[in-house]
């Protein structure tokens, strides 16, 4: 099975008033070796669900997606290219979705699909960095480790040594951050014993 590390910047909080603005992931094989990257920008179709608060976290404004695609150009592209860095299983279904909360993500864009009346053509499997940092911090904590007070990305990524490059989020740069906490994440596997 592949990775498809995901992380989708909105216009706000509510699928179906809400809108996808940025697609980013990067998709990696079985073994969590990178095999590409992708950063698409959306123009939303419901412009009055753009809010403010939304405009602060990812730092995009309608002006700065007048050139974008709409969401049913975009989608098929997403999907051609997942197709072409995963040639030998070029069927979807084996890819597992994941990131951080990424159940918000797919949300969005389960919702984006039906709106489009596209079939969806991912598997039920994801991969939750939220999730997965509340087990194992909970895990080391009772094994007298220190562990972050805060599960956000950011908080998970400075505890492995990692931070963002900008105040903004791009969902790219999201993504990448992310999977390198997947990946720390899959190392501490190999160190964990039961008794």
């Amino acid at each position: 099975m592949a990775f498809l590390v995901l992380d989708i910047e909105m216009t706000g909080p509510e699928p179906g008033w809400n809108e996808i603005i940025q697609i980013g992931a990067e998709l990696f094989d079985d073994n969590w070796r990178s095999l590409g990257t992708y950063l698409q920008n959306v123009y939303p179709e419901n412009e009055e669900a753009f809010s403010v608060k939304s405009e602060e976290i990812h730092g995009l404004s309608l002006d700065d997606l007048e050139d974008a695609p709409m969401i049913y150009d975009v989608i098929p592209e997403f999907e051609k290219w997942m197709k072409k860095l995963n040639a030998n299983r070029p069927n979807l279904s084996n890819i597992i979705l994941c990131g951080q909360s990424v159940i918000n993500d797919i949300n969005f864009l389960r919702f984006a699909y039906r709106n489009e009346k596209m079939k969806w053509p991912f598997s039920n499997k994801m991969i939750d960095l939220h999730t997965i940092s509340y087990l194992f911090f909970q895990i080391m904590e009772k094994n007298g480790k220190q562990v972050p007070r805060s599960l956000s990305l950011g908080s998970v990524a400075q505890y492995f040594g990692f931070e963002r490059e900008s105040e903004t989020h791009n969902a790219l740069e999201d993504a990448q951050l992310t999977a390198r906490c997947f990946k720390e994440f899959f190392k501490l596997i190999d160190k964990v014993t039961l008794v």
